[in-house]
């Protein structure tokens, strides 16, 4: 759960919906895959520019997984 802490508390402070943050997470044979929801109007504070954000967080997460000895993916969708 140590991985779904980080990622909440990293995203919540960069979103203007924190209320609006759910976080998944999947562990199977493959790793652990985190899926992230976002308010609607949040998604392109998320994405970044060409992507910047969004990678950065995927970096942060996996560097996290390989402290942790797991293999970590974050997954980005927004609410319905």
């Amino acid at each position: 759960m140590q991985e779904v802490d980080f990622l909440h508390y990293v995203v919540q402070n960069i979103v203007e919906h924190p209320e609006s943050i759910e976080i998944e997470k999947k562990v199977d044979e493959l790793g652990t895959l985190l899926t992230l929801q976002v308010h609607p109007d949040d998604m392109g504070i998320i994405i970044g520019k060409k992507g910047s954000t969004v990678n950065a967080l995927r970096s942060i997460i996996r560097l996290q997984g390989m402290k942790l000895g797991q293999k970590i993916t974050l997954k980005v969708l927004e609410h319905e």
